[in-house]
């Protein structure tokens, strides 16, 4: 229960569907961790999901359901696989998803394991997506949600089937997210019309930037055309990312006179090369070893692809399955290393892979 609306509606249908639920609100920073749910001051550090007011939050959701609550600390996990893995990816001059992180590794793997041998069947919680019974009897198969704009498949994608044998995602079939704030106001739920967080969570404010510029040792280089032709400079690559047109510090327009973007970018020698948009176009992916969530399907299979957690599916084939690569049916700009791709078949999600690389 991460103290907004959609964790206590998950946690009051799961009451309803007859579970012995139990809530849980992980303290993801040091701050939140020493506080115990009452309301106070959030850590200047952490926000949206993981602060002293948030645990508080869900301490009274989970009073207004009449079920027992606990804090449980999981912030050097957080700090180790999330908030530090997030830090060396773009020092690396790549560009990860803390989001897929903190799923992947604390929600699915360090919450889960400490509940599973607490003696606890399963874990859930407010991610939109649906999961469905396999025809063969094995695992689930995990489905985007009903609501397409809420839609979190994406950010779950990295599940492998035993992971997904013990979720439950009782919000995947809401209409919307008004239906669930109806629905949480209907139940007396505080958090009704908390409002949704958007932003990085460990990331004051929002600015990515200025937040890695304290934390990732400065190296000036120098900002190039794709000529080699030097433009500009900048006090270190670490922080860019390929699609990005705000703070490149060019000294002097395009000759066409349209914006420059990120093309590419070398933390070993400092350079950022910069171009036009349709510079950006990449139609094959290349992705490291894949994690499937079903039986991985043959080369040449005809599926969907998605490169971030909001973005638009492409259609495309599958071209490898180890490395995974696909060949994408149109372009797709501002495609980094680090990011995730997501495949699926029609609203069933196959597996999913990091980016290595993009051409």
């Amino acid at each position: 229960m991460s103290g907004g609306v959609d964790s206590a509606v998950a946690a009051a249908r799961a009451v309803d569907a007859g579970h012995d639920v139990v809530g849980v609100h992980l303290a993801l920073s040091r701050g939140a961790a020493a506080g115990d749910g009452a309301p106070g001051p959030a850590p200047a550090r952490a926000r949206g999901c993981c602060t002293v007011e948030d645990a508080g939050d869900a301490r009274r959701a989970a009073d207004v359901l009449g079920i027992p609550f606990y804090v449980w600390d999981l912030s050097e996990r957080f700090q180790a696989d999330v908030v530090d893995d997030f830090t060396a990816e773009y020092a690396a001059g790549r560009t990860p998803n803390p989001c897929v992180r903190c799923n992947e590794r604390v929600k699915f793997a360090a919450l889960l394991d400490r509940a599973l041998a607490l003696g606890f069947d399963a874990l859930a919680t407010g991610h939109y997506a649906r999961l469905e019974p396999s025809a063969d009897g094995g695992p689930p198969t995990l489905h985007r949600a009903r609501d397409a704009a809420k839609d979190q498949s994406y950010v779950l994608a990295v599940l492998p089937p035993e992971r997904l044998a013990r979720a439950l995602l009782p919000l995947g079939d809401a209409a919307s997210k008004a239906e669930v704030r109806e629905e949480a106001a209907q139940r007396g739920l505080a958090v009704a019309e908390k409002p949704d967080s958007h932003d990085i969570c460990f990331v004051p404010g929002g600015d990515t930037r200025a937040w890695l510029a304290e934390r990732v040792p400065r190296r000036p280089g120098l900002v190039r055309d794709e000529d080699g032709a030097v433009l500009g400079e900048h006090d270190g690559a670490a922080g860019f990312t390929v699609g990005q047109r705000r703070g490149l510090r060019v000294g002097r327009p395009a000759v066409d006179g349209k914006p420059r973007y990120v093309l590419s970018l070398s933390v070993a020698s400092g350079d950022v090369v910069v171009g036009p948009a349709e510079r950006l176009e990449r139609t094959r992916v290349v992705g490291g070893a894949p994690v499937w969530a079903g039986p991985p399907p043959a080369a040449g299979h005809r599926l969907g692809a998605q490169l971030r957690a909001h973005g638009a599916e492409v259609p495309c084939v599958l071209a490898g399955t180890d490395p995974l690569v696909v060949d994408l049916a149109e372009p797709v700009r501002g495609v980094a290393p680090g990011q995730t791709v997501a495949l699926y078949d029609g609203t069933r999600v196959v597996g999913s892979a990091t980016v290595e690389r993009a051409a």
